[in-house]
């Protein structure tokens, strides 16, 4: 578990070590900040996998269809994929936590650095080599956008199963603001590389206890 990873990552008692608390009284207002910009194709997107704790939508990410640029970001960032992560109980499954508080679900959305690497894999422990943007998934009315992703599920049931899951609009995942928290972090599992650059939407998502 994660109290034993620094035995076999060392860099797991970095200083850029993720997920964070985000503090919301410390946090510092940086005016060089821009606007986060957000232009993703829903036909990039191409096949749903079962990885065993979770499932992984990937997308085609050979060209720059689906892009993020802008907020903190210097160059163009491709989307590679998107995940969830959920807890044991409906209220615990966020990874990062605000003002100590864990929300039911937290979404990420993993971009690489197109402009420095020419893949994700090359990418993948560069400090500027990714760019996850995150969204918090809060208990409440169901989501309707998220309706397609959990149908699709049924057809990946065990682990290792893909499946084709095409022309979904990751944007529909969004809040109405992109207002952010950023910061430079890590991957939140091994190998634990100091190699993100976090974008944390502050507005969650709602979904129901039934979807989670």
């Amino acid at each position: 578990g994660p109290d034993h990873w620094h035995k076999l990552y060392p860099i797991a008692n970095g200083d850029r070590q993720s997920p964070i608390d985000i503090n919301t009284k410390e946090v510092k207002k940086d005016a060089s900040l821009g606007v986060l910009r957000i232009s993703w194709k829903p036909s990039t997107c191409k096949e749903i996998v079962n990885v065993g704790h979770s499932f992984h939508v990937n997308f085609e990410d050979n060209d720059n269809q689906s892009v993020l640029t802008g907020g903190p970001l210097t160059g163009t960032y491709r989307l590679r994929q998107f995940h969830f992560h959920w807890g044991e109980t409906d209220e615990q499954g966020s990874e990062h936590t605000v003002d100590g508080r864990k929300y039911a679900s937290e979404l990420h959305l993993i971009h690489w650095n197109a402009d420095k690497y020419s893949n994700v894999a090359e990418a993948f422990d560069k400090p500027d080599g990714l760019a996850i943007v995150t969204v918090f998934l809060k208990l409440g009315l169901c989501n309707e956008n998220l309706k397609g992703v959990l149908k699709a599920l049924d057809s990946v049931k065990t682990k290792g199963k893909q499946a084709p899951f095409s022309n979904f609009d990751p944007s529909s995942l969004l809040p109405k603001s992109l207002d952010y928290w950023t910061y430079n972090g890590s991957l939140t599992h091994p190998p634990l590389h100091e190699s993100v650059i976090w974008i944390i939407l502050k507005e969650p998502i709602t979904i129901s206890s039934e979807q989670v």
